[in-house]
């Protein structure tokens, strides 16, 4: 079998100094830390309680480290101008809440996707499963864009925004789980039409792969393929894996037989509806990852070990359990995959059918897509109650549950459609899927693992290994 991966030496590297130690860039991050306690949750300085000849200094520290920096990023030389003219202008405002729309339209780092270019980025933002206020960030990054993955976006999974990056350095936004970095997080005065971008982790990503999977298989004593246990060894091959996966990923929202409104649009569904989409997205990335191992691509394989391990391993266990959608996914699928007995759990140890593993996934995946495509022709209520039908078919739902009941405990006498929507929200149970017993007792064993991959780093891991 032909690996197509090349190394991750990045050719198209614009950082000819390890710019994580420069000068200016410690500058920036001190400042901002520095601003940090000082902003309030929209991002806004109260002038009134904090002097502003406290906050000047900061503000211009950052305008400076900005302009010495920008000559390492030409590409991005009129992103970082308006940088500084938006850091002026929010000082001209008197500090109220930051407005960065002029900055975020002129950052487009899709239209240079190269293997290893740099980004300096700065923006008042929040940071997605990390920090929810508005405070001003710094993050340096690269792309991760080898060859094969350009070809295969180009010729078969086409997605002009999706960028793979990993951290070089970060401010304590991102000293979190936060592994993204998305455009429609940052202040702005109003939404752009559309996002043009969106930009994965896959260090962190694959950092926390890493460790949450080693520990996983260890404690459950699962006997993994030699390929698999050689992917959870190496770093850079990891996240390569998570580039593609995510590449798809992303991509699948807005492809297959989605209902005329679909999930990813922001609006109040019950929580399996969510969990249900996400986990579409994945087990397509997992089916076409199949056909892509039967062409040759060695990624392939390593794609399906990391949906397999991640969702079964990471996703249940993490988080709280108040409508847990990411979690009710993996659960989901070892659910799946247990009642077809492509796996089992017998004298405390797991055990993976990895000759049917592929195989009933996705015919999971088939039932996924089944529902979506008939729900094309279900009104929204009973298309919801459908999606319950088919989660509670492999999942227990809590014994206290209303949705349990059928629809006849349901309040659909309601004649108002947005107030039938909420109050059929409303008597969804917070826990509605709680944690099988085997959940528990892995909860119980990896809850202190996945604690600490918090802010984790490729650094971090390697580290770990060592």
């Amino acid at each position: 079998m032909q690996n197509l991966s090349p190394t991750l030496a990045a050719a198209g590297d614009t950082h000819t100094a390890d710019l994580a130690g420069h000068p200016a860039w410690l500058r920036l991050k001190d400042a901002v830390e520095a601003l940090r306690p000082l902003q309030s949750k929209d991002g806004s300085i109260d002038l009134a309680t904090v002097p502003r000849p406290t906050v000047d200094p900061l503000v211009e520290t950052v305008q400076a480290a900005v302009a010495e920096l920008a000559p390492h990023f030409p590409h991005d030389a009129e992103y970082l101008a308006a940088v500084r003219a938006d850091l002026a202008k929010w000082a001209d405002t008197g500090y109220r809440e930051p407005d960065f729309l002029d900055s975020l339209m002129a950052f487009r780092p899709e239209e240079r996707r190269a293997d290893g270019i740099g980004h300096l980025v700065v923006f008042p933002m929040y940071t997605q499963n990390g920090n929810p206020d508005r405070n001003l960030e710094a993050v340096l990054l690269k792309v991760v864009w080898p060859e094969w993955i350009a070809e295969l976006e180009k010729t078969r999974f086409d997605n002009p925004g999706y960028l793979g990056i990993t951290f070089d350095d970060f401010t304590a936004g991102y000293d979190t789980n936060s592994a993204v970095l998305f455009p429609e997080t940052v202040a702005v005065r109003e939404a752009p039409e559309r996002f043009t971008w969106g930009g994965i982790f896959c260090d962190r990503e694959a950092a926390r792969f890493r460790t949450v999977s080693t520990s996983a298989v260890r404690q459950l004593g699962l006997d993994i393929p030699a390929d698999a246990a050689s992917l959870l060894q190496d770093q850079g091959r990891v996240q390569q894996t998570f580039v593609l996966w995510d590449l798809v990923h992303d991509r699948t929202h807005s492809h297959g037989d989605l209902p005329f409104d679909p999930f990813m649009i922001k609006q109040r569904s019950p929580f399996w509806m969510y969990g249900l989409e996400e986990l579409r997205c994945d087990l397509n990335t997992f089916k076409e990852s199949v056909k892509l191992e039967a062409e040759g691509y060695t990624q392939g394989r390593d794609v399906q070990y990391a949906v397999l391990f991640d969702r079964m391993f990471r996703f249940p266990v993490t988080g709280d359990r108040v409508r847990n959608y990411d979690g009710m996914g993996g659960q989901l699928l070892f659910a799946y995959l247990h009642k077809h007995d492509a796996l089992r759990w017998r004298d405390n140890r797991l055990t993976i059918d990895w000759s049917r593993v592929a195989e009933v996934t996705n015919q999971l995946c088939a039932e996924i897509e089944t529902l979506y495509r008939e729900g094309i022709d279900r009104p929204k209520t009973a298309h919801w109650i459908a999606a319950y039908e088919l989660v509670s078919k492999y999942l227990t739902p809590h014994p206290a549950s209303t949705w349990a009941k059928g629809p006849e405990a349901l309040p659909l006498d309601l004649a108002d459609d947005k107030a039938l929507r909420k109050a059929l929200c409303d008597a969804v149970h917070p826990d509605e899927f709680p944690l099988s017993m085997f959940y528990e007792a892995l909860s119980k064993k990896l809850s202190r693992v996945i604690a600490d991959t918090k802010g984790i780093t490729s650094a971090d891991v390697e580290e770990i290994a060592a």
